[in-house]
């Protein structure tokens, strides 16, 4: 029996197609995180995947966010599965149960723990031994604590504590339990790559709270043999509260170094390998010591800012007839049934559909429609507006414009108006054309020519022409634009040429503080390089200089 979990950043991501995925993973349960996916966005190619069953939990307030999603080999179908931790979100058959004691919370603390989903779990029957039993697989996607946002380390912490109660509650009724996912939590220095660069590490909540949830074994042991300088505070909390699982990865490696599974791609940290391990697969002690054979990481397996970690039992699947009613084929819209009308007819609120314009388009309209007469002039005639009255309140009215002149030809918009062409002598316009008619039926079209034997209409028409010629390059596109552009690059200066870092001499790369704070919106300079140790000559120096709005 072999076990996956990976943060995969976007299910949709996929180039070559959500299956081809799955099988190069070559696992009988693979939990995905962070699939970004609600159900109004999943599709059937990602829902329904050939040789698979899935089950999917998705947030309910954000689209785009968060969600996770366990794909089962059709030989390794679960009896039973369920969305979210505390069990608010269960309302069908089939489901895991076992929630524990949640007294300590609230109901509206509990809701928006489910409401991000973030946690899946599926029960399988395994083989042991002969003896047949039961494994709990807990798919977590856990929050970060962002340091922006207080309530959100609140938010984790309760997060952590629903998850821990419900892990026990499980294994307590009999079921082994395996968590594992995106923990977002790096547990030892060892899985760190710098740890001196955060304050407190020790006592940072998230690590106290997996000091709690995790047993000190061998691994323990093997690390103070390793280095018997290392903080070993977390460890003797360890050895107190005894926790109930065990981090499979350092049960068969204690003291591989630069195990990373998270680095960040804005930095381009992953070429120099400066990240931390916050992806497990946690096992209750028992399962782990008994039944696991191997675990690992795969950095070498691209696509996401994680990489994926795998874990292999001695155990065999059994595999359940008949998925359980959360998996995504029987959602209707995935279940070839016929959905009600129900489904299709949503209800709209009269105001909402009132504000469908723009603020400024529906104030101009409104401007418009209460005052018709003063919507301006055309040939020095007044605009009339009419509307029917029988269009309803809501609806937008159309504007029909009325004039006395009959509608011109469209070839009428590209001719040269006849006054330009003709020096002002004082008489009507129509006299002047009447003029110009006579000039062009007793001479046949003159030609305008730049030699000397022209005639007294040629000097004439070309004596005419020039003036012409000289207002439309004037008013030409061509002039305009170069004008207009002129003015811009006068205006607006584009970015500096970059400086060159002052330890490898190459060229800056520009950056832009998206922080919220005094310096939000300026821009620096800073080495090209990935982010790496301070040890690594590869890696970024510390060059930095801030772009000078003067220049």
């Amino acid at each position: 029996m072999k076990i996956v979990t990976w943060n995969i950043n976007g299910i949709r991501t996929f180039r070559g197609g959500i299956k081809k995925a799955l099988d190069s993973l070559d696992a009988d349960i693979i939990c995905v995180q962070e699939t970004k996916v609600t159900r109004d966005l999943l599709d059937e190619r990602t829902a329904i995947v050939e040789g698979y069953n899935s089950y999917f939990s998705f947030s309910r307030g954000r689209s785009g966010y968060s969600g996770v999603a366990t794909y089962c080999k059709d030989s390794a179908t679960p009896f039973a599965a369920e969305e979210g931790l505390t069990g608010l979100l269960t309302n069908h058959e089939g489901a895991v149960g076992c929630y524990g004691d949640q007294k300590e919370f609230s109901s509206e603390e509990l809701q928006p723990l489910d409401n991000e989903g973030r946690a899946v779990i599926t029960q399988h029957r395994i083989m042991c031994r002969e003896k047949e039993e039961m494994v709990a697989v807990i798919n977590v996607y856990c929050p970060r604590a962002d340091p922006e946002k207080p309530e959100r380390k609140q938010f984790k912490l309760q997060f952590y504590k629903v998850l821990q109660c419900r892990a026990e509650a499980i294994l307590k009724e009999g079921s082994h339990v395996i968590v594992l996912g995106d923990v977002n939590t790096s547990h030892r220095q060892i899985d760190h790559c710098d740890p001196s660069d955060t304050d407190d590490f020790s006592e940072n909540p998230g690590r106290k709270w997996l000091n709690s949830f995790l047993h000190s074994g061998r691994e323990e042991v093997a690390m103070k043999a390793e280095d018997p300088n290392e903080e070993s505070d977390a460890a003797s909390q360890d050895a107190n509260r005894s926790g109930k699982f065990v981090d499979t990865f350092r049960l068969f490696h204690p003291t591989r170094t630069s195990a990373f599974t998270c680095w960040s791609t804005l930095t381009g940290a992953r070429q120099t390998n400066y990240g931390t391990r916050i992806d497990y697969v946690l096992a209750d002690r028992r399962l782990a010591e008994e039944q696991f054979v191997a675990a690992d990481i795969m950095p070498e397996v691209e696509g996401s800012d994680h990489c994926p970690v795998w874990g292999r039992l001695g155990c065999r699947l059994l595999a359940s007839p008949k998925p359980p009613a959360l998996c995504t084929r029987y959602l209707p819209e995935f279940a070839g049934k016929q959905q009600k009308l129900s489904r299709f007819l949503v209800k709209v609120d009269q105001t909402s559909a009132r504000a469908a314009l723009p603020g400024s388009q529906e104030e101009g309209e409104k401007r418009e429609n209460s005052n018709p007469s003063g919507a301006g002039s055309v040939g020095g005639k007044r605009r009339a507006l009419t509307s029917d009255p029988a269009v309803p309140k809501g609806k937008k009215t159309k504007t029909v414009k009325t004039s006395s002149n009959p509608q011109g030809s469209l070839l009428s918009f590209f001719k040269p108006k006849p006054s330009s062409a003709f020096p002002s002598t004082g008489a009507p316009p129509q006299q002047c054309v009447e003029k110009a008619h006579r000039v062009g039926a007793s001479h046949k079209a003159p030609q305008l020519s730049t030699s000397g034997g022209g005639g007294a209409e040629d000097d004439h028409a070309a004596a005419t022409a020039k003036p012409l010629t000289a207002r439309r390059a004037a008013g030409s596109p061509d002039a305009n634009k170069g004008a207009s552009s002129g003015f811009w690059k006068s205006v607006f200066h584009g970015p500096p040429p970059p400086p060159c870092c002052k330890v490898h001499g190459e060229p800056c790369v520009l950056r832009t503080v998206k922080k919220e704070g005094p310096n939000v919106g300026k821009q620096f300079f800073v080495c090209a390089r990935p982010q790496g140790h301070a040890s690594n000559p590869e890696a970024r120096c510390n060059y930095f200089t801030w772009v000078d709005r003067g220049k």
